[in-house]
C-alpha cells in the first residue's frame, strides 16, 4: 500500500476526546496489550498527530504519529499497528517467518506467498482467513511487514503451501516507515524451545517433512511488475534450528546422516577446490589468505548457501589452510603476525585435477534471472558546461542561451569560431586571439581588463571553461541521460573508531551510482564475514550509508573496481586499505 508516495491531505494535533477514543480503539483492536502498553502506545501528554493521506491507489489513509513516527494507521475502520510499533511488542500480532531475499520484493508491492514461508519446528500459528498478522525474517524476530491472512493456517496446510498467503499492506522501508526516523531494523532474538516444547513437536515435524520438502521452491509475485521470482529455500531440521541461521540453507544433494559440521567441512573444501581450479592464477600469486577467502572462494559457494568457517571443524580459516598445505595442495607464508598468504599452488595435485565443475541447476539460473533481473552495469558519466548568464553573449552567436548544457569539445569550438569570425587571431602570431569587449566582460577580471588584451589559446579555452558552471550528464543501460548541474559526488569511503577503539568502514553516495545500498551490505556482509548496518547518511536527503566492522576497504576496492567496473576516479578513499606487513 506504501510502496510509493503518499499525498497529505491534513496533519493536525490530535483533540483530548480522540485521543480517549483512539485508546479504546486500541484495546479493542489489540486485546493482548495490558492497560500499561496502551498508556505507552497511546501517551497522555506527548504529542500525538492525525495525519490524513492518500495512498498512490487512491485508498483514504489515517495515520496516528508520536514521537515524529507513525505508530498505527487506519484503514477501512481497521486499526494497524506499523513496523516501529511492532519493534517494540514483537509478540503483538502471530507472526510468519520468510526469506531475506523477499523482503525486497515485498517492500515493491508484492504480496506474501505460502511456498515463501519458513516452517518453524513448532508448526505455523493457529490463524483464521481474515486475521492480522506480522511477518519477520530468519534469524530475527523484529517483523518488518504486516498483512491480512488470505487462508486460514488449515486452508494453508490443505493446500500444501501454495498459493497467495497474505495481502501486506506495510513493510519496513516503504514510504510510511520512511515518513518516521528510518531507524533500521532491530535484532530481536528468536524464542527459543525448551526440550519439552522439541520432544512433542518432533512428531509434528517428521510427519509434515514431505510437505516441507516441497518448501525447496517458493514463488512470489508481485502486483505490479515483480512478475514471479524463484527462491530456493531449505528444510532445517531441529538439530540446525538451534544455530546460527545466518549458514544458509543446505544443498539438497547433501547426505542427512551428516552432521552441519561435516556438510560445512565439504562446503569449505569445494569452494577451495573450485576457487584454485577455475578463480586464481598464477599470476596472482602470492595472494592474501583473506583476499582468497573473500574474492575467490565466497564467489564459488553455490546458490542458496554460505560458508561460515565458524560452523566448521576448523573454526578458523588459517587452520584449514594448514590442513590444505600438509596435502601439499598450497604452500601458506607468514608475511607477519595474523597476515598469510598463498604463495604456491600445485595445479597438477589429484584433488584439483580430480575436481569437477558443478554445474548451475535450472533453479539457481532461474533465482538469477529473477531475483537480479539485469547484471549491474556502471552508468556512462560525462562532464558538461552550463551556461551561466554572465557569459551569454559569447555563446548566442552559435545559438545557445543562458542554461545551455555543452561539451568540453563543443565549447572549444564555439570558442575558436568565435575568434576567427571576427578576426580575433593575432596576425603576427597565430598563437594569440585579440580579446574583444565580449571576451573581456566574460573571461577577465575586473581589474584585467584595461591591461590584458590577447590570450594564448589555451589559457582563453581554460579561463572559458573556468567561468562556465559544472555539470554531469549520467545515462544508465536501457534508459535515457539525466543531466543535473553541479559534480557527481564520489563514492566516499571513510574509516571511523566507534566504542571500545574499534574501527569500522563507511560507504556513502551509492545511489548516485545506481547502486542499492542493501544489496551493497550483503555482498560485504558474506565476503568480509562482517556485521554491516545501513544508516541514513548525515547531510544527505534519502541517501543511505553502509557501515561494515573493520577496515574492509580493500573488499570495497575489489567490490567496486573489478565487479562493478566504475572508474576509479568515481571512488575516493581507497588509499585507506589496510597496507600488508612486511615480508620476514
Amino acid at each position: 500500500m506504501f510502496a510509493k508516495a503518499f499525498r497529505v491531505k491534513s496533519n493536525t494535533a490530535i483533540k483530548g476526546s480522540d485521543r480517549r477514543k483512539l485508546r479504546a480503539d486500541v484495546t479493542t483492536a489489540f486485546p493482548t496489550l495490558g492497560t500499561d502498553q496502551v498508556s505507552e502506545l497511546v501517551p497522555g501528554k506527548e504529542d500525538l498527530n492525525i495525519v490524513k493521506l492518500y495512498a498512490h491507489k487512491g485508498d483514504a489513509v489515517t495515520v496516528y504519529v508520536s514521537g515524529g513516527n507513525p505508530i498505527l494507521f487506519e484503514l477501512e475502520k481497521n486499526l494497524y499497528p506499523t513496523v516501529y510499533t511492532l519493534w517494540s511488542y514483537p509478540d503483538l500480532l502471530p507472526t510468519f517467518t520468510t526469506w531475506p531475499p523477499v523482503l525486497e520484493k515485498l517492500v515493491g508491492g508484492a504480496d506474501l506467498m505460502l511456498p515463501g514461508l519458513v516452517m518453524p519446528p513448532a508448526g505455523l500459528p493457529q490463524i483464521q482467513k481474515g486475521d492480522l498478522c506480522a511477518i519477520s525474517l530468519v534469524g530475527n524476530r523484529a517483523p518488518v511487514a504486516i498483512g491480512v491472512a488470505a487462508m486460514s493456517t488449515a486452508e494453508m496446510l490443505t493446500s500444501g503451501l501454495k498459493g497467495r498467503g497474505f495481502s501486506v499492506l506495510h513493510t519496513y522501508q516503504d514510504h510510511l516507515w520512511r515518513s518516521g526516523n528510518k531507524s533500521s531494523l532491530p535484532s530481536i532474538a528468536p524464542l527459543a524451545l525448551n526440550s519439552a516444547d522439541v520432544c512433542e513437536e518432533k512428531g509434528a515435524v517428521q510427519v509434515d517433512s514431505t510437505l516441507r520438502g516441497d518448501m525447496r521452491h517458493m514463488t512470489l509475485e508481485g502486483e505490479e511488475e515483480n512478475g514471479e521470482v524463484h527462491q530456493v529455500c531449505e528444510e532445517k531440521s531441529l538439530s540446525e534450528a538451534s544455530e546460527d541461521t545466518s549458514i544458509g540453507g543446505l544443498n539438497q544433494d547433501s547426505t542427512d546422516g551428516k552432521t552441519l559440521q561435516e556438510q560445512m567441512d565439504e562446503l569449505l573444501q569445494r569452494c577451495f577446490l573450485h576457487a584454485l581450479k577455475c578463480r586464481v592464477k598464477k599470476a596472482d600469486l602470492p595472494l592474501l589468505t583473506s583476499t582468497f577467502l573473500g574474492s575467490h572462494m565466497f564467489s564459488c559457494c553455490p546458490e542458496g548457501r554460505q560458508v561460515d568457517i565458524k560452523k566448521s571443524s576448523y573454526k578458523k580459516l588459517s587452520k584449514f589452510l594448514q590442513q590444505m598445505q600438509q596435502e601439499q595442495i598450497i604452500q601458506v607464508k607468514e608475511l607477519s603476525k595474523g597476515v598469510e598468504s598463498i604463495v604456491a599452488v600445485d595445479w597438477k595435485h589429484p584433488r584439483i585435477t580430480s575436481f569437477v565443475m558443478p554445474e548451475p541447476s535450472p533453479t539457481s539460473q532461474t533465482i538469477q534471472e529473477g531475483s537480479r533481473e539485469q547484471p549491474y552495469h556502471p552508468p556512462d558519466i560525462k562532464p558538461l558546461y552550463c551556461v551561466p548568464a554572465s557569459m551569454t553573449l559569447l555563446f548566442q552567436e552559435s545559438g545557445h542561451k543562458k542554461g545551455s548544457f555543452l561539451e568540453g569539445s563543443e565549447v572549444r569550438s564555439i570558442i575558436i569560431n568565435y575568434a576567427k569570425k571576427n578576426d580575433l587571431v593575432d596576425t603576427d602570431n597565430k598563437n594569440l586571439v585579440k580579446l574583444d569587449p565580449v571576451l573581456c566582460d566574460c573571461i577577465l577580471e575586473k581589474n584585467e581588463q584595461h591591461t590584458v588584451m590577447k590570450l594564448p589559446w589555451d589559457s582563453l579555452l581554460a579561463r572559458c571553461l573556468e567561468k562556465l558552471q559544472p555539470a554531469y550528464q549520467v545515462t544508465f543501460p536501457g534508459q535515457g541521460p539525466v543531466v543535473k548541474k553541479g559534480k557527481i559526488c564520489p563514492i566516499d569511503i571513510t574509516l571511523a573508531q566507534r566504542a571500545s577503539n574499534k574501527k569500522v568502514t563507511v560507504v556513502r553516495n551509492l545511489e548516485a551510482y545506481g547502486l542499492d545500498p542493501y544489496s551493497v551490505a550483503a555482498i560485504l556482509q558474506q565476503r568480509c564475514q562482517a556485521s554491516t548496518t545501513i544508516t541514513p547518511s548525515p547531510g544527505a536527503k534519502d541517501s543511505l550509508q553502509v557501515q561494515i566492522q573493520g577496515n574492509q576497504v580493500h573488499h570495497l576496492s575489489w567490490l567496486l573496481l573489478e565487479e562493478y567496473q566504475l572508474p576509479r576516479k568515481h571512488i575516493q578513499g581507497l588509499e585507506k586499505a589496510p597496507k600488508p606487513g612486511k615480508k620476514k
